[in-house]
């Protein structure tokens, strides 16, 4: 088995850091600086130079001077920075592969919005509110706002891993899952629609679900049109990333009371000043940016890599390619 150079700065625990250098003992690894963050860019380090894979979150200029770089596997889910025409004619000069960490996070992702689907339908969040602020006791009034999920439709927009984890969770209640992507696959479990259908079905969602990344065509795609598309009192719910939703449009439809609710884990910017207006509207919860946590998320991490690496020693096909 050939021996590779890796080069890696991911954000890891201290037993996670272990696992790596334990795990690719038979190649040369050179860890570097990490960030204080999970999803902050590394500085840059001359030493990736050398190396013919690299994981984490480099610094996007080296990736494009490297001239050995064969495989980049990014630590998080999103690539945004590593989404560039320069990186991917790099990578496509070099025949070298891109792949992310999606798997490690399509279930965490899926389980929040569970959670907030949920929360809103049982009316658990102005429950807690009344505990902490009047310690009254609403019960008809509460009783009258929670409902059933059955027969309720849920649009989710970006339908990807963390869409399809998301509709095997909701399969147990009942409900219409419809995905909305930019190609609609035909071969997809739940119906599939593109650009043409979206304004149709945002009109009859009761619950739209945003997991779109951030690039050049997403920001700001749920505006104030598509907000006031959307079915009046539905729900809506942000995990993407921030980018994506037209804050101040959000802020108007729960003001005015055409949206029930919203549930955010992404805000752009991150973190959230403490006196910006999203923290005071309306019916708005706000998370702070952990869809994706779990206890043992960097040694999933790390053993997403891993699996990887021993597809990539064999010439197999890796998970979670983007390039």
């Amino acid at each position: 088995m050939k021996s590779f150079t890796i080069w890696a700065n991911p954000f890891l625990s201290a037993s996670a850091k272990e696992l790596l250098i334990r795990s690719t003992s038979s190649h040369t690894l050179v860890l570097a600086e990490s960030s204080e963050n999970v999803l902050d860019v590394g500085k840059l380090d001359e030493r990736l130079l050398q190396a013919e894979v690299v994981f984490g979150q480099p610094d996007p200029g080296a990736i494009i001077l490297s001239e050995k770089l064969r495989w980049l596997h990014i630590s998080s889910a999103g690539y945004t920075r590593y989404d560039t025409p320069e990186i991917r004619a790099t990578l496509k000069k070099r025949s070298a592969v891109m792949t992310n960490s999606s798997s490690v996070y399509d279930a965490p992702c899926a389980e929040h919005i569970m959670a907030f689907i949920l929360a809103d339908a049982r009316q658990l969040y102005p429950s807690y509110a009344n505990q902490r602020e009047t310690s009254e006791w609403p019960q008809n009034a509460l009783r009258q706002n929670t409902r059933l999920l059955a027969n309720q439709r849920v649009l989710i927009a970006g339908y990807g891993s963390i869409g399809r984890r998301l509709s095997e969770l909701l399969a147990p209640y009942s409900v219409t899952v419809i995905g909305f992507r930019r190609t609609p696959r035909p071969n997809s479990k739940v119906r599939e629609i593109g650009p043409g259908e979206l304004e149709a079905s945002l009109h009859e969602a009761d619950h739209v679900v945003n997991t779109l990344p951030d690039n050049d065509e997403t920001r700001h795609f749920f505006d104030a049109d598509r907000l006031r598309q959307m079915k009046e009192g539905a729900r809506y719910y942000s995990i993407g990333r921030g980018t994506t939703t037209d804050q101040h449009a959000l802020i108007e439809s729960l003001e005015t009371r055409h949206l029930a609710a919203a549930y955010l884990d992404v805000t752009d910017p991150e973190p959230l000043p403490p006196n910006h207006p999203l923290w005071s509207t309306r019916n708005c919860c706000i998370t702070p940016h952990t869809g994706g946590g779990h206890s043992n998320e960097f040694e999933r991490i790390v053993e997403h890599f891993i699996e990887n690496l021993r597809r990539f020693e064999s010439q197999e096909d890796l998970a979670n390619r983007l390039v």
